[in-house]
């Protein structure tokens, strides 16, 4: 039941939060809620609000307790959807995307430790790919159940959004352990080896960030407006995508339990390369397909493994590993949100040329690969 809470927790932090907007992206400019560019420049807010919330996860949850801050956190983002069925201004939408944007970075940071140490060592693998497959239940989520809920028009969608989180925040609730404020970690308690095998890990997890957005943000957009799907077309892709995302965790996580988090995390990243690197040189239906399942099952899949990575190197208490795996997730969340706004300008500058996007995240993964094997 815990793991089946910390499920619900990333599904309602991540899995809807942030990727339930992308599928809404077409329909937010066609209904004239707000321009274009507006709506590209509102999908970096919750980049933006991730980056505060890994800032501020563990300070939050030093003071009111881990558990409490992803409780409340569910219930903010429950909230931020309600808010946003109200287009009062593009202000207003930014805050409120930027607050659920926050929930998802707490809850990232604070999840897994909560949950994997009620799990046994060979088994965290796939517990840890079962807490994300939040994740990848949100993709997938969103891209069947938004076009069912658009039949009632934009306001109704969020609505139904909030609807959805605020049930799985209640189902949840008592399924969570005691309240606990997690203890502080102490530097001096890791060496320096291990110090710079966690920087490299930070900065190829970095990369990473850069290589998920264009696909992760600008999908569904690139198959309409770049492509000239309709909308439902585009829905369709999108729902590919989340099979993908539905596929990884469990998958990354089961191969991780078998070959290592390191090997699975290097063949996992080389695939992430080859549907990058496809999507920048060709728009045939038959190629992007396949290639939007296999970008889908990254960011979801890529969190266990790196989590499972980085508790390997760190073999020490969990407050030693939740400070790590914090760190790790600020890496994450800061070249993220930075790459969510730089894509944005390059998509607007160029013209909506989507596959300069990516360009940048084939070779962001190309980067991190290399940097993984010169290890």
């Amino acid at each position: 039941m815990l793991i089946a809470a910390g499920l619900c927790a990333s599904l309602v932090g991540i899995g809807l939060a942030r990727f339930a907007y992308t599928p809404l992206i077409p329909s937010l400019i066609g209904e004239g809620w707000f321009s274009a560019r507006d709506v590209v420049f509102v999908a970096a807010a919750n980049l933006l609000g991730y980056l505060l919330g890994a800032l501020g996860g563990r300070r939050l949850a030093s003071f009111v307790g881990s558990v409490a801050a992803v409780r409340a956190s569910m219930v903010l983002t429950a909230l931020a959807f309600f808010a946003c069925a109200f287009p009062l201004s593009i202000a207003w939408f930014f805050l409120w995307r930027l607050i659920s944007g926050v929930t998802g970075g707490v809850i990232m940071v604070l999840v897994g430790s909560i949950v994997l140490p009620h799990v046994l060592p060979s088994r965290k693998g796939v517990a840890a790919g079962a807490i994300f497959l939040g994740l990848g239940l949100g993709i997938a989520a969103s891209g069947t159940l938004i076009p069912l809920l658009l039949r009632s028009g934009l306001a109704s969608t969020w609505v139904g959004l909030a609807s959805v989180c605020l049930v799985l925040t209640l189902v949840t609730w008592n399924a969570w352990p005691p309240n606990e404020r997690p203890p502080s970690a102490r530097r001096e308690t890791l060496s320096q080896p291990v110090r710079q095998t966690l920087r490299h890990l930070y900065g190829q997890y970095a990369l990473m960030a850069v290589g998920v957005v264009p696909a992760m943000v600008f999908l569904v957009d690139y198959a309409v407006r770049g492509l000239h799907w309709n909308v439902s077309s585009g829905s369709l892709l999108w729902a590919v995508y989340g099979v993908g995302a539905l596929a990884g965790p469990l998958s990354y996580g089961a191969l991780a339990d078998r070959m290592g988090f390191e090997r699975t995390s290097r063949l996992t990243v080389a695939s992430q390369l080859l549907a990058a690197t496809t999507l920048a040189l060709t728009g045939s239906a038959s190629l992007v397909v396949p290639c939007a399942f296999l970008l889908g099952t990254f960011p979801a899949g890529a969190v266990p493994l790196m989590l499972g990575r980085v508790h390997q190197v760190v073999n020490g208490p969990p407050s030693v590993q939740q400070a790590a795996w914090s760190k790790a997730t600020m890496a994450f969340a800061l070249v993220q949100a930075a790459a969510g706004h730089t894509d944005s300008y390059l998509l607007t500058a160029s013209g909506g040329h989507h596959r300069l996007l990516f360009m940048v995240a084939a070779l962001a993964f190309l980067f991190a690969l290399v940097w993984d094997l010169e290890q």
